[in-house]
C-alpha cells in the first residue's frame, strides 16, 4: 500500500463509490458495511489511477469519539478543504478524464488549460463536495 491513502467521508457512500466508477473509472476492491443495521458503509477501499482512495459514509453519532474517526461529509455547497489530485499520463488524458467527470455529473469548477506550471490542468467537483483536480506535465519546450 502507499505511504499515504486518502480517506474521504461523504453522505451515502454506496452511491458515491458507483458514482467514481463511472467518472474516475475507479475500480472497487472492498466494501464493508458497518454491523448496524443503517447500509452504511464503514470501509470501502477503491483504485483511481493506479493510487489507493478510501471511502466511508458520515458516521455523525460517532463524530469526536475514538470509535471510528468520523468527520462531517463536505457538500457541493461546502466543499472539502482537501483536494484529491488525479496525475494523468498526457495532456490529452486530462481532457479526456474532464470530460468523463463532468458527464458523469461532476461540476466544472476550472476547465482544461495549459498552466504556467508548464502541465495541462482542470478541476472539478463531484455531487459528494469532493474537489478533484487533473494534471499532466506538458511536453517540454526547447
Amino acid at each position: 500500500m502507499p505511504a499515504v491513502i486518502p480517506y474521504i467521508t461523504v453522505s451515502n457512500a454506496a452511491d458515491a463509490m458507483d458514482f467514481y466508477k463511472k467518472a474516475f473509472a475507479a475500480t472497487e476492491n472492498a466494501r464493508m458495511g458497518e454491523p448496524d443495521g443503517k447500509k452504511r458503509i464503514f470501509h470501502g477501499d477503491m483504485t483511481i489511477k493506479g493510487g489507493s482512495v478510501f471511502v466511508m459514509d458520515e458516521f455523525s453519532e460517532k463524530a469526536h469519539t475514538d470509535e471510528c474517526g468520523s468527520v462531517a461529509a463536505p457538500s457541493p455547497a461546502k466543499p472539502s478543504a482537501t483536494s484529491m489530485v488525479l496525475q494523468c499520463e498526457a495532456p490529452a488524458d486530462v481532457d479526456a478524464s474532464y470530460k468523463q467527470a463532468v458527464d458523469a455529473g461532476c461540476v466544472s469548477v476550472s476547465k482544461p488549460e495549459d498552466t504556467f506550471w508548464n502541465a495541462r490542468f482542470a478541476v472539478v467537483c463531484d455531487p459528494y463536495g469532493h474537489i478533484w483536480m487533473f494534471n499532466a506535465e506538458l511536453p517540454k519546450k526547447n
